[in-house]
């Protein structure tokens, strides 16, 4: 009995640990969103937001990079589930050069670090209010790419043409 519920912890526990966030990535931090930190100007505040990058914009001693937020799952991962899911935008910058062809639009992120201010920016004749972040973490998530399994043989054992209905079966003869 106590063998059982050793082996059923053990199994939880092994479970438990495939959905934990990469090391770089674990701590506390506070569930404002990009979109309520602008509203609520939270500077010094710490925070983990990712998201898609739609541009990165290297300079001389840091790179910036402008997010459309995603909501994180619970291994840090912007949520993929609906491109339609969007907690705003947000700039992060991190000191060093971040080369534009690997951190390209599309590509999805997490970041580490403390509102630094808040920064506006024109999307079309719109001034866009971002809240910009101190990121002591840029965490590049590898490319998901999606699978579409096909069977390798959908007719079952008979092949095709043949089954329930052929041959002497309920048709009340061989044709």
């Amino acid at each position: 009995m106590n063998t059982r519920i050793a082996l059923i912890v053990a199994a939880s526990l092994t479970l438990a640990a495939c959905a934990t966030a990469p090391k770089p990535l674990q701590g506390q931090f506070s569930t404002v969103s990009p979109r309520d930190s602008v509203a609520q100007k939270q500077t010094g505040t710490p925070v983990r937001w990712g998201g898609r990058i739609i541009e990165t914009l290297p300079s001389q001693g840091e790179t910036c990079f402008q997010m459309i937020a995603r909501p994180l799952t619970g291994t840090g991962r912007p949520s993929s589930t609906s491109s339609d899911a969007s907690d705003g935008r947000f700039i992060a910058c991190r000191a060093g050069f971040y080369d534009p062809a690997v951190f390209e639009p599309g590509r999805d992120v997490t970041f580490i670090g403390r509102i630094d201010g808040y920064q506006t920016t024109k999307i079309g004749e719109y001034d866009y209010p971002l809240p910009k972040i101190n990121a002591d973490v840029v965490y590049l998530w590898p490319v998901q790419r999606e699978v579409e399994v096909v069977p390798a043989y959908p007719y079952g054992p008979w092949g095709p043409g043949w089954g329930p209905g052929w041959g002497w079966g309920w048709r009340g003869g061989w044709w």
